[in-house]
């Protein structure tokens, strides 16, 4: 079986080969890959290569596939896992294999058969037995693709903590039924946890989301709206506080005065993650998602309230196999839809320089079909596109029906009508 995949050579150096993949061993499964979503986790192995802690060594000689939030579907199942395992059904992987024996070992970095800039790929035994090859049953791949970083915000829900007096229980999960507050909220990773956080079953009665964006604030209103808030028992307030002289003062007001129970950080901004110390209520839980760079940043915290408030500070950096399922039970029941997060679409032929230059790019995720040939291009270019191409301005029909996101529709077209690579 030949395949078509962008592996990594060294720091810097991602190639789109062709070659051939080795026939499967009984305990090995063979699978066609349909979507990947480029992370920035996959720029910072490109550019770090095998000085990478998930990278092998010998990628000079032995390249491996980059990409780790995949979906597609499996092609050839090997004899130990035929009792479990089907051809034709739709999958996922958790990446995060957390084997003893290797634990940063993960397809996407470490394996050269496997990651999801393919067409096609072995899936190796280990993601199999460690209960990480996940069975996807919604329509659209895409969604397949989203669970991934959609896990990582429902591990930040489950990571928060609060406290009984006089119990020295961790009492896990968000308050229900508290004040939450999302600062730096409306990236693509923000509006993921505004839409969880909304539909998932243990949700906040009141729920303020801060930007300095006023049109990233308006476009995440008219995705997740006021009213489907209230639907669901919660106050949504969208609040800019760009401008504001004290943002303390602004965002507890929204409060009565109390402060919040759960606050989450969306963005490694030292200011940003001192006003959410400074909001939390007694016992109060400050959860620090945002990824940050650089290794020296540092913010201030009032010990005080630490001794005399119980406030308390988590930090996650991904979601683990239960909240992956989770993120894709939700999605294929239509309970959540993190569409919103992509901003960006292209072929297998764009991964090279798009994974490299992925911080240079403005916008949420970029998604990958793999097997076609597409120049990565923003959601809101379609109908500029489509003067000139039929392809691009039936995109732009229907993700202007849909609020101009990408959607099973737009998918289904895409798939039929594309330039195979």
């Amino acid at each position: 079986m030949k395949t078509r995949a962008v592996r990594l050579y060294g720091k810097n150096d991602l190639r789109l080969d062709e070659f051939e993949l080795p026939e499967i061993k009984e305990d090995e499964i063979l699978a066609h890959i349909i979507s990947d979503s480029i992370c920035m986790s996959s720029y910072k192995a490109a550019i770090q290569g095998n000085e990478h802690k998930r990278v092998p060594k010998d990628i000079d000689v032995n390249p491996v596939i980059i990409g780790h939030e995949f979906c597609g579907e499996i092609v050839e199942v090997g004899s130990k896992w035929k009792n479990k395992f089907k051809a034709g059904n739709k999958f996922s992987i958790q990446p995060a294999l957390n084997q003893k024996n290797d634990p940063y070992a993960a397809p996407g970095y470490s394996f050269r058969y496997i990651g999801g800039s393919a067409t096609y790929i072995v899936i190796p035994n280990e993601v199999m037995e460690m209960g990480c090859l996940l069975e996807y049953n919604g329509d659209a791949y895409f969604y397949g693709s989203l669970a991934e970083p959609m896990s990582c915000i429902v591990g930040t829900f489950h990571a928060q903590y609060h406290t009984t007096n006089g119990s020295y229980v961790h009492n896990m999960g968000i308050a229900e039924g508290g004040n939450m507050a999302i600062l730096a909220g409306v990236g693509p990773m923000g509006l993921g946890a505004i839409d969880y956080a909304i539909h998932c079953n243990r949700k906040p009665g009141l729920l303020v989301v801060t930007d300095i964006d006023e049109a990233r604030l308006k476009r995440a209103a008219s995705i997740y709206k006021v009213e489907e808030a209230r639907k669901n028992g919660i106050k949504l307030i969208y609040a800019n506080t760009s401008g504001i002289e004290k943002v303390e003062e602004f965002l507890i007001s929204f409060t009565d005065g109390r402060g919040y129970d759960d606050v989450m950080v969306f963005a490694p901004v030292k200011q940003v993650i001192e006003t959410g110390g400074r909001i939390l209520a007694r016992d109060g839980c400050l959860n620090f998602f945002a990824g940050p760079s650089n290794p020296a940043l540092s913010a201030e915290m009032n010990f005080y309230n630490v001794h005399y408030n119980s406030t308390h500070v988590v930090g996650t950096s991904g979601g683990n196999t239960d909240d992956m399922i989770e993120s894709l039970d939700m999605m294929a029941g239509g309970l959540i839809n993190p569409s919103a997060m992509i901003t960006h679409i292209g072929g297998l032929d764009c991964v090279v320089d798009t994974t490299l230059n992925l911080p240079k790019i403005p916008g949420g995720k970029k998604l990958i079909y793999t097997n076609i040939q597409m120049q990565l291009t923003a959601i809101a270019d379609f109908k500029e596109k489509g003067k000139v191409d039929r392809v691009f301005a039936k995109l732009g029909d229907i993700v202007e029906r849909n609020n101009n996101l990408w959607c099973a529709e737009a998918e289904e077209f895409l798939l039929a009508n594309a330039r195979k690579i």
